[in-house]
């Protein structure tokens, strides 16, 4: 085996740790950190709770049900979140109220569930879908026009069956990355739009300051980062979905922002990572190629 001193690092010049999110229920918006801990299951804390279909079946997030997008979960002191409503009114997730709650805010039946076992593989497997033809399904999910392309699904076969890998909430990898060069790469080319973070929901946001690319994360994909205590493998490019197109928080209904990332990066923005060393990320600290 290797030791840390037969590796070789490649610093990214100038890269360094820019802002770190934790997403407590899937598909709401959630809070900033200054640190967090990285474990096999991202970032403690993160996606830990989910809203299930009571209609159609299925944990669902804001591909089914976008009014999800304009709701927030911060955990606060506790391990268990405070949910706030797009009028203001809260309630704590595990509150026996919460299920009613939400249903109304929704206007549609739903309950709120905290993780279960990954064993429960019905608890995670799809939901009925919205439309019989398969490919008319994925150009509706991933908010494809006619002529636009379908992403290449062959990194996710796990989630065509379940909406998350069984035991979490998230999409399919724990941890989202994307760089601030990528966002103002939209930006500047599409400045009518507006490309913020809350469209996207990384979980670290990378300053890499003297890259040359413009998405610069995409040249990371099949290689190590080191931040901190932690390193993460980057296992490949994140294919954006119809929820882009969101309104969420002060953000408007945009669906020219998938038109934007179809023409200009395939559809694809940010990259997805696996933790392979557990530890402690803080802001502000250098990020290493591996």
């Amino acid at each position: 085996m290797l030791g840390h001193d037969d590796l070789e690092f490649s610093v990214m010049p100038l890269a360094q740790l820019r802002e770190l999110f934790r997403y407590p229920v899937k598909s709401m918006l959630g809070e900033s950190l200054s640190e967090a801990v990285l474990g096999s299951k991202g970032i403690d804390g993160d996606r830990t709770w989910a809203t299930r279909d009571e209609k159609r079946g299925g944990i669902r997030g804001g591909k089914k049900l976008p009014h999800l997008m304009m709701f927030s979960a911060a955990t606060g002191a506790g391990p268990v979140p405070v949910i706030t409503a797009p009028d203001g009114s809260t309630c704590v997730a595990s509150n026996n109220e919460v299920h009613s709650w939400l249903s109304e805010k929704l206007d549609h039946p739903v309950t709120l569930w905290p993780l279960l076992p990954a064993e429960n593989l019905d608890h995670y497997r799809r939901g009925a879908p919205d439309h019989e033809d398969f490919e008319q399904e994925l150009m509706t999910v991933f908010g494809r026009l006619p002529g636009e392309p379908i992403p290449d699904l062959t990194l996710f076969a796990e989630v065509l069956e379940f909406e998350s890998p069984p035991g979490t909430y998230f999409d399919a990898f724990p941890i989202l990355i994307m760089t601030d060069q990528s966002m103002a790469t939209l930006a500047k080319r599409h400045p009518e739009a507006k490309f913020d973070p809350r469209r996207f929901r990384p979980n670290l946001l990378i300053d890499a300051a003297e890259a040359t690319s413009p998405f610069p994360e995409q040249a990371w994909v099949g290689k190590q980062l080191h931040i901190g205590e932690a390193v993460l493998e980057i296992v490949g490019t994140c294919p954006r979905c119809s929820m882009t197109t969101h309104a969420t928080g002060d953000l408007p209904r945009d669906t020219k922002i998938m038109r934007h990332l179809v023409k200009e990066a395939e559809g694809n923005l940010g990259v997805y990572a696996r933790v392979i060393k557990t530890g402690r990320v803080k802001l502000g600290q250098a990020v290493e190629l591996m």
